[in-house]
């Protein structure tokens, strides 16, 4: 093989491991997620919804249902109107838990989704995100993405 077709073998050979490492596991992590586009789509893995969620998280429940779900919806699932965080792409590796905190407390601008940048909730406190944190990351658990 010459040289120059050798270089482009190994360059596409790169490119396409590269493709499929961005792109394994992506909205495979729960019940719905929502897709590019904004939809709510049904996907391979879920929740246990008939698993209780512990004492230790419910009050972070109760404020994610106030603050949060009606754009992350029921259980982090997902709506038309924001994406959701029971997905891979807020795992701890990729979303650490100040992602979180920021985004409540000042806002982001969208990067990963085609919903519009998050606007500051002004209602949530601190300590509300406190509590909402580890309930997300406890409903992740049970989809299984990390």
């Amino acid at each position: 093989m010459r040289r120059v077709d050798m270089k482009l073998t190994w360059f596409g050979l790169a490119v396409l491991l590269w493709v499929v490492g961005c792109s394994e596991g992506q909205g495979e992590t729960s019940s719905k997620h929502a897709s590019d586009d904004g939809t709510v789509q049904n996907t391979v893995a879920s929740q246990d919804a008939s698993r209780p969620v512990p004492e230790e998280y419910q009050a972070g429940e109760e404020r994610f249902d106030e603050l949060c779900a009606r754009c992350h919806g029921n259980a982090g699932q997902g709506t038309n109107a924001g994406p959701p965080l029971v997905h891979k792409i807020y795992e701890p590796s990729h979303h650490a838990d100040f992602a979180f905190m920021r985004a409540a407390m000042q806002g982001v601008r969208a990067h990963h989704w085609k919903f519009g940048n998050m606007p500051k909730i002004s209602e949530a406190t601190p300590d509300d995100v406190t509590q909402i944190i580890p309930y997300v990351r406890w409903l992740q658990r049970q989809a299984g993405i990390y």
